[in-house]
């Protein structure tokens, strides 16, 4: 069975983005893309509160139980899109390391899926995350590595010094 997800995890400013769109123009079928990002960018204002989900000064993000609920029905909706035949790169932030890992494996079974981890020095992605502008600063330096922690991968790229085409390549070829 060909690939059907590429989950990408990775910490604020490591560069995932960019990898999705170099993987969208390298494969050779076509593949949506979507993220936490677009799933909070899709949400009311009404729901940045700590009830939902909400983003402190030095960068921490709090999860509420109402995004959680959001979140467990958009990573379904994910999974019936890729079930239906769609192939799905998934960009995301994994705050809660393996259980995150663990909640998309449960709705993605019984999909080929590949897992990448996506890692920057945390100074590099801080750099990032000042240039971009659209970030809360810290937000980087602290899930640099704690995104990581548990997670099991079948691929892993750094960004620090590595261009994302090259990073990208490197994920077609576990394909």
């Amino acid at each position: 069975m060909p690939t059907q997800v590429i989950v990408l995890n990775g910490g604020a400013s490591a560069g995932k983005s960019g990898i999705v769109r170099c993987l969208q123009a390298i494969l050779p079928d076509p593949w949506l893309a979507t993220g936490v990002d677009r799933l909070i960018e899709a949400m009311p204002a009404t729901m940045r509160s700590p009830e939902s989900i909400d983003f402190a000064a030095d960068g921490t993000v709090i999860v509420g139980p109402e995004f959680g609920q959001l979140q467990d029905a958009w990573m379904a909706g994910v999974a019936v899109t890729a079930g239906a035949g769609a192939r799905v790169i998934i960009d995301d932030v994994f705050l809660g390391g393996a259980g995150s890992q663990q909640r998309w494996r449960a709705v993605l079974e019984g999909l080929d899926v590949v897992w990448v981890g996506v890692r920057c020095d945390a100074e590099v992605a801080a750099g990032r995350e000042i240039a971009r502008g659209d970030r809360v600063r810290g937000m980087a330096a602290a899930q640099a590595e704690m995104v990581h922690r548990g997670v099991v991968y079948d691929v892993e790229v750094d960004t620090t010094y590595t261009e994302s085409i090259v990073c990208a390549q490197a994920i077609a070829a576990r394909l």
